[in-house]
């Protein structure tokens, strides 16, 4: 499918009701896994598209730019409103979080799995190996807390096991920062990898920056801060990879034709057939959203959408599925990685008195304080050993041990070997 290629609506024809806006939720007690997700990753597409647009308008002298991107805002923001709203108001926080961490391993593996770029690739390898441990820390939690087991949550598609451990997460700032990559050079998937990825951990980072102050008790609290701050930290990973060469109207651009792209993929492989409706009109709307940025684009840059996206046909729907095999090569191959400035490294290769050390001193000097260890600890001893689903047994051996939580791994050298 090719957006450009289509017959657009008014903005305003878009404009909805209250009752538009307030669908029917699903049910969370027998909603497929990645139905859940998808609601999760639109929301969160949604999020991105409203926060830019405010940024754009501040930035912004010309009028009409400024109305267009008002009218255009009020629209995204009713979209996430009933996205937002297929939400039901029985899923509690750690369900709704479950859902979250299981979008950001399967949505990562995917999306690394058909990147082109090298470099992209192995900032999604790396970040993929964090959320998948805070899946298995919060279902741990979730189980002391009200019993449930969260393998029935995210459908036996994603494993819950350790990754690389939570408190081997806690880097210096400056590693945070990567290379951008060069949109006129990029290859098409890669601009929309790195779009849509850094709207998901975004919206990781917002949910959980909101709700680590409202969870009802202290080691929940502490919990969320702790993995809040780690998602925060994502979202600078992978929003340095965004081209900043890139002017404010190619990016309008860029991020509406990633909503047509990400709406014709839910439309494409959503099992629920009325939520499937959902996505089909959602798609309809950013049509229309997609040819006004085209229009301001060819009117105050002279330019056309050649020259940022290419031809303009999608590629292959993005899919959320099963990635066992690909999260176990990559974790049995680099967990001890961390990063290092704009690249990655061995734990090993690191100097003594390097940022890392440094920051993990000053941050995890008392376990006791590290709440991501706590939980597992206290899961431990209240149940004799961790939460997991696991479909084998772990890729590495020094992880197996399901009696004690291991705080070496990706942060103390030669870890692996003990």
């Amino acid at each position: 499918m090719n957006p450009f290629l289509e017959k657009p609506k008014r903005l305003d024809e878009h404009l909805m009701t209250w009752t538009d806006m307030t669908p029917c939720p699903y049910d969370k007690r027998c909603v497929d896994p990645y139905t859940r997700t998808r609601v999760i990753l639109m929301n969160g597409t949604e999020f991105e598209n409203v926060w830019f647009s405010h940024q754009f308008h501040r930035n912004c002298q010309n009028g009409d730019v400024r109305r267009a991107l008002a009218l255009m805002r009020r629209s995204e923001q009713q979209q996430q409103k009933l996205v937002a709203a297929l939400k039901p108001d029985d899923e509690n926080m750690l369900e709704h979080t479950i859902g979250y961490e299981q979008l950001a391993v399967d949505l990562t593996a995917h999306l690394a799995k058909r990147e082109p770029d090298e470099y992209v690739r192995n900032a999604l390898n790396f970040a993929l190996l964090e959320d998948f441990d805070h899946l298995y820390r919060y279902a741990d939690f979730m189980e002391m807390e009200d019993g449930q087991h969260a393998e029935n949550l995210v459908g036996c598609y994603t494993e819950i096991m350790p990754g690389r451990p939570t408190i081997a997460h806690h880097r210096y700032p400056f590693e945070s920062v990567k290379r951008p990559i060069d949109n006129k050079a990029a290859d098409l998937q890669t601009k929309l990898t790195v779009g849509i990825i850094t709207a998901a951990e975004q919206q990781t980072m917002n949910y959980y920056m909101n709700v680590c102050a409202a969870y009802p008790n202290t080691p929940g609290r502490a919990l969320y801060r702790e993995i809040g701050m780690i998602e925060e930290q994502h979202v600078s990973h992978y929003g340095s990879l965004l081209d900043p060469k890139a002017t404010w109207l190619e990016n309008l651009l860029m991020r509406q034709y990633i909503e047509c792209y990400l709406y014709w993929s839910c439309y494409e492989t959503e099992t629920d057939e009325r939520i499937k409706c959902i996505w089909g009109q959602m798609l309809d709307v950013e049509i229309s959203h997609l040819h006004e940025a085209l229009k301001l684009l060819r009117k105050e840059e002279g330019k056309d959408y050649v020259q940022v996206v290419g031809e303009g046909s999608f590629p292959p729907p993005l899919k959320l599925e099963s990635n066992i095999a690909h999260v176990r090569a990559v974790l049995a191959g680099t967990v001890q990685i961390t990063a290092c400035r704009e690249s990655y490294t061995p734990v090993e290769n690191l100097e003594k008195d390097t940022d890392f050390f440094w920051y993990q001193k000053k941050v995890n000097g008392d376990l006791g304080s590290v709440m991501s260890h706590q939980v597992i600890k206290k899961h431990i001893h209240t149940f004799g050993q961790d939460y997991r689903f696991q479909t084998a047994e772990h890729p590495l051996p020094v992880l197996r041990n399901r009696k004690e939580d291991n705080t070496d791994v990706g942060r103390t050298p030669c870890a692996l070997e003990k």
